[in-house]
This record gives C-alpha cells, sequence and structure tokens, in this order.
C-alpha cells in the first residue's frame, strides 16, 4: 500500500526478481541435464528440484507483474493522500 511518504522514483524490484528467476531457471535447466548426462542422480534431482521451485516463482512474479499497478505502481499512479489529523482546539487561557 502506497502512503505518500515514499520518494517519487521508487520502483517496485518485481522486474528484478523476473530476471534473476528466469537466470535460475536457465541454470538450473542446464544443471539438470549436466548431471543427467554425467550420470550423477542425486545432483540432477536437486537440480529438478530446483528447476520446479523456480518455475514457480516466475510464474508468480510474472502475474503479479501483470496484475498492474496494484502490485507495482508506475509514474501514472498517484501516491495515496496521507492520513492528515484534524487541528487541535486550544482551551481557554486564564
Amino acid at each position: 500500500m502506497r502512503t505518500g511518504s515514499e520518494p517519487a522514483t521508487a520502483r517496485s524490484p518485481l522486474r528484478l526478481r523476473c530476471g534473476l528467476a528466469a537466470w535460475g531457471l536457465v541454470w538450473a535447466v542446464a544443471g539438470t541435464v549436466l548431471f543427467v548426462w554425467t550420470g550423477h542422480p542425486g545432483w540432477a534431482v536437486a537440480c529438478a528440484v530446483l528447476v520446479l521451485v523456480t518455475a514457480v516463482d516466475l510464474a508468480l512474479v510474472i502475474r503479479h507483474i501483470r496484475q498492474g499497478p496494484h502490485y507495482q505502481p508506475g509514474r501514472d499512479v498517484p501516491p495515496y493522500e496521507p492520513v492528515r489529523e484534524p487541528p487541535k482546539r486550544e482551551g481557554p487561557k486564564p
């Protein structure tokens, strides 16, 4: 939730997370293939599990990016108005 107090240039880390997840997916698939090819089934299974985890993470990040400004506000989304307290009344002076 935006409060209006964050910097005007603040951006969501979803695109960075998407890139890192894609990079990790590529390496995990490559590791799985390499370990299957060299005959190391334990490491192949570990990399295959990593492929699944990374694929789910990538799918969730892409889903949040596609949901729009609610999850990733851009320059065209104004900040919410901060809550303002009503002015305090001064009591009678003696």
